[in-house]
């Protein structure tokens, strides 16, 4: 995999960006933790259910917050005695044992994309409102920054503003767009978009998919047929099949990751708007539950608030 350089911008303004984008997660969780440590010496199980409805309450999931409480309380076990003022440290362990976090983990998140392949096909996936057309914009934006050759597809053909969305992102980054009419086949539009793509020798191609209700599975059909149509001019795309989810939904990101993920295959996902929000422990659940791997995460509205997911700033800017 290619190391995805515009992306390692100044490591100061990353973390400040990701630690204001996280405050509201940050403050849900720690105001409860501390409504529950005060005037206790120790960790008892008054303070674990507190903890297990701090966790909960911030989104991280059922699932993924019982496995938490359950290290916990063996820690708290074998040591016999363990000091509240010592749960910060113990909890961001445990939550990075279960991310499998390691010291090389900041590096691997610099590589995002295999620009081996050319283009490198990227199908976005997901329901309207989560801010599909603006992470492929904003990955544009800084992909064309970077000097990549961008081709954007707007095989969202059900709705005028996603198609004018998309072209309004594509003047913005000055990479090119194929389009069609309203009401078009989205295959064709993905067909298009990748012989534009092949003639141009781009380095990059997203294409926008219609982000209608994930429950019809006829609509699901539908990116069956983008995929294999495309497979038509591009043999082994799409190279990546990302899922944008939008962290401030809570359980209802987690409902959306289940759908898509039984209806296609998806390898990679975005969680948007975290900024807006007290659920931005969505991010763990989702990446615990699913083990798929999320490679952007959305903490403002600026075009560099799309950031790569570094499961290891993330976690530190909620200890932090």
């Amino acid at each position: 995999m290619a190391f995805f350089g515009l992306f390692s911008n100044n490591k100061k303004e990353q973390k400040e960006s990701l630690d204001a984008g996280l405050q509201k997660t940050k403050a849900g969780i720690f105001d409860r933790i501390k409504r529950a440590v005060a005037g206790k010496s120790e960790i008892d199980d008054d303070m674990l259910d507190a903890i297990e409805e701090a966790l909960v309450a911030s989104d991280i999931g059922v699932d993924t917050t019982l496995e938490i409480i359950d290290n916990l309380q063996e820690r708290v076990a074998s040591q016999k005695y363990m000091n509240s003022s010592e749960l910060n440290s113990i909890l961001k362990e445990e939550i990075e044992k279960l991310l499998n976090i390691n010291d090389s983990e900041e590096e691997s998140a610099t590589t995002v994309f295999d620009f081996s392949k050319k283009p490198y096909v990227i199908m976005v996936v997901g329901v309207n409102g989560v801010g599909k057309t603006t992470t492929i914009g904003k990955l544009a934006a800084r992909l064309a920054a970077e000097g990549k050759k961008v081709v954007l597809g707007a095989a969202d053909t059900f709705r005028a503003a996603a198609v004018d969305q998309l072209v309004i992102w594509s003047e913005r980054a000055g990479v090119s767009i194929v389009k069609q009419e309203m009401g078009s086949d989205p295959a064709s539009v993905a067909f298009d978009t990748l012989k534009s793509a092949v003639a141009q020798n781009a380095d990059v191609v997203l294409i926008d998919t219609a982000g209608r209700l994930h429950n019809k599975i006829n609509l699901m059909n539908e990116l069956t047929k983008i995929k294999n149509v495309m497979k038509k001019v591009v043999p082994d795309a799409p190279h990546d099949v990302l899922l944008v989810l939008d962290g401030s939904t809570g359980q209802n990101a987690y409902q959306q990751a289940r759908e898509f993920t039984r209806a296609t295959s998806v390898s990679s996902l975005a969680v948007t708007k975290l900024d807006g929000t007290a659920k931005g422990g969505v991010v763990i659940g989702i990446a615990h539950k699913f083990k798929i791997p999320v490679k952007f995460i959305g903490v403002g509205e600026k075009v560099e608030d799309l950031q790569i997911f570094d499961k290891k700033a993330f976690v530190d800017s909620l200890f932090d």
